[in-house]
């Protein structure tokens, strides 16, 4: 089968199948979802196109250019294989993605596979009015990680995405330790005590994604 090979990646030439089947056949026969970058990409949450198909997998497997497309591999447990969904690429083949929820969550656990903190920030403000905010507090929970759990919480408070009340089962997680809001920036700016987060994206960044 071919397809065309989307007009970002310059002038269209014909091209072995799709990256997201290929993910799935190097993948195999692991459980497996695309996520990250990819799963922004394919909910639309992002403005920019990603070069890089990000796949979380069970097991380990190395960064590779197959057909022309990036792979790289996530490592997840069996316990953190949850929230996904069927994405069909034509009518009779279909892939695996994190579903919306689960894709912020891992934007948050991994911002560099996802464009760093304002661009995970930026698909959980277009997609305010159809993210769950309570699946979305249930992932958090679910995984456990601290840094998600902080990120979370000071974002979906910072965009008024849910009140104290429904976000206590994140704050109740916190530790003393603070974290940076964006591990990919150095560790600068304001600590802000109720998330024990370092708010190395000024709070103006973040609201400038609500213009784009």
């Amino acid at each position: 089968m071919y397809n065309l090979v989307p007009f970002e990646l310059g002038r269209a030439t014909e091209h072995v199948d799709s990256p997201y089947l290929i993910a799935r056949e190097l993948a195999h026969p692991a459980p497996y979802f695309l996520s990250h970058g990819t799963a922004l990409e394919l909910h639309r949450m992002v403005t920019q196109p990603n070069f890089t198909v990000y796949v979380s997998c069970t097991r380990r497997v190395r960064p590779q250019v197959v057909g022309g497309y990036n792979f790289r591999f996530v490592h997840i447990t069996a316990e953190q294989e949850f929230g996904t969904m069927k994405h069909w690429v034509d009518k009779e083949r279909f892939v695996m993605i994190s579903d919306m929820e689960r894709t912020i969550i891992d934007g948050l656990r991994n911002p560099a596979f996802a464009g760093g903190i304002t661009e995970v920030a930026k698909g959980l403000w277009m997609k305010r009015t159809e993210l769950k905010a309570d699946r979305l507090i249930a992932y958090a929970t679910s995984l456990g990680i601290g840094a998600v759990v902080r990120r979370l919480g000071y974002l979906m408070e910072h965009y008024g995405l849910a009140d104290t009340a429904a976000l206590e089962p994140l704050h109740g997680m916190l530790t003393a330790t603070y974290q940076r809001l964006d591990p990919l920036l150095p560790a600068e700016g304001a600590f802000f005590s109720r998330w024990r987060l370092q708010l190395n994206v000024a709070p103006n960044e973040l609201d400038a994604v609500k213009i784009g």
